[in-house]
């Protein structure tokens, strides 16, 4: 893997800041959307239900998801605050610069996150 150059380090610096302000504008507008569905049988049918049951949990789904991403990347930039950014937390070999501008917040290289993910 290639190492990291500090003006790359100083792009992917600025792109977790940018990422953070998203999640977390993102999370702050669909905190209601998450809340739990209020059913009123009266005013509502069967299938207007499911349908509201259906988008509560995928909004919920996303959510999760994007709270993970965001203190993934809190912990980069906490990483590169202590100069240890680029390298993988298990291996601790370079993730390398392709994976990082895809996915900056990114604490593990290909290899390490592609077992992590068989084991799930």
């Amino acid at each position: 893997m290639d190492e990291i150059s500090a003006a790359q380090i100083e792009a992917l610096h600025a792109q977790l800041l940018e990422l953070v302000e998203q999640l977390q504008a993102t999370l702050d507008s669909t905190r209601d959307a998450a809340r739990p569905v209020e059913l009123d049988q009266t005013t509502m049918g069967r299938v207007s239900r499911i349908d509201a049951i259906q988008q509560q949990k995928m909004i919920e789904a996303s959510r999760r998801n994007q709270t993970v991403r965001l203190r993934q990347a809190r912990a980069a930039l906490a990483r590169i605050a202590d100069d240890e950014y680029g390298d993988c937390l298990k291996c601790d070999e370079p993730i390398g610069t392709a994976r990082l501008t895809a996915r900056p917040e990114s604490p593990f290289c290909v290899a390490c996150q592609g077992r992590a993910e068989k084991t799930r």
